[in-house]
């Protein structure tokens, strides 16, 4: 590991101190297993990678910090592209099930070599459109994939009516920048949570994360 991505994977156990050392273990996997990848299926930009924690793995975990998830929930990730947030927030929460999807196969079949070199048995990859999707997830998280408006309507009936977490079931957005023209035309309850008082590096002072209830609560 070079010394600028020792400095970056250091922001992780900076905002996430109780991590095991399994997870740190797993965590530390991620950059060199994403550069062996991304030689052969590009799936991350090449500019990133010298800042891939903090720009991949930390942002990903941000939606971790503002809905931590509970064993046995199931929380479906869209668009997820290489695995992004999915990866990082099946690290965190070993006990969840995650189901990681993209449209692009060459991206899932990034994601499921990711989840077998690290020994995910929570992930399960699926090349699919968001919207043939079967099944019912407390939550929905992405990463700026489309528009918000479009975003739920390709996914609001994959919501589970029981709710167990502090948020009720819906979406979990990463989202940056100005969201008012975009959000307005959303008639759903929604909240933005700004990341950069919680990581506080200058790539997160316009990062948020978008929560939209889809339970009607």
């Amino acid at each position: 590991m070079t010394e600028s991505n020792s400095s970056d994977f250091n922001l992780i156990t900076r905002y996430f101190p109780e991590l095991t050392e399994k997870q740190l273990i797993q965590l530390n996997q991620l950059l060199p297993v994403y550069s062996f990848w991304n030689d052969q299926i590009n799936v991350i930009s090449r500019k990133d990678m010298s800042n891939f924690y903090e720009r991949h793995v930390l942002h990903s975990l941000g939606i971790a910090k503002i809905q931590p998830f509970l064993p046995s929930s199931r929380v479906l990730d869209i668009g997820t592209g290489g695995g992004f947030p999915g990866i990082p927030l099946a690290i965190l929460f070993p006990e969840t099930q995650f189901t990681l999807v993209d449209s692009i196969g060459k991206k899932i079949k990034v994601v499921q070599a990711v989840a077998d070199e690290l020994g995910l048995t929570n992930v399960t990859a699926i090349h699919e459109r968001a919207e043939k999707i079967k099944g019912k997830f407390d939550f929905i998280v992405s990463r700026a994939v489309t528009q918000m408006p479009d975003f739920l309507k390709w996914t609001h009936t994959k919501f589970a009516s029981k709710s167990i977490h502090a948020l009720p079931n819906g979406v979990l957005y990463l989202k940056g920048g100005d969201l008012t023209e975009e959000l307005s035309a959303v008639k759903r309850p929604i909240r933005q949570f700004e990341l950069h008082p919680i990581f506080t590096t200058d790539f997160f002072e316009t990062k948020k994360v978008v929560y939209v209830n889809m339970t009607g609560n």
